[in-house]
């Protein structure tokens, strides 16, 4: 049986931003090219004051996430594919998932 990980050992997560990167339908939600959200420090999201994003466009991308704040073999294709869309299909709206940073916590800090 293999043994737990060091609680002490620093974990990386990449930090993102998810940005409307095109709407190709009508935007009934209110979403703009440009509009965006950023997930940090493995699980926190904030959207910038003033704004809004939409919680079917965070649904969809939502699960996408967590394997996109990891380091992927090469050959994975979440590694190099970066958009995602809206389920809406008036909408059409188009996110694409980048990585801006990179966070460091201690393992034991994590689920």
């Amino acid at each position: 049986m293999p043994s737990p990980p060091d609680p002490d050992a620093l974990t990386e997560t990449f930090d993102l931003r998810v940005t409307v990167d095109r709407i190709e339908g009508r935007s009934v939600c209110g979403l703009a090219v440009g509009d965006h959200f950023e997930v940090s420090e493995s699980s926190q999201l904030r959207i910038p004051d003033g704004k809004h994003f939409c919680m079917y466009a965070i649904a969809a991308v939502l699960p996408l996430l967590p394997a996109k704040q990891r380091r992927l073999p090469a050959g994975d294709w979440l590694e190099h594919d970066t958009e995602v869309c809206c389920p809406d299909p008036d909408e059409r709206v188009v996110m694409r998932i980048e990585r801006v940073g990179v966070s460091r916590r201690a393992t034991g800090d994590l689920t």
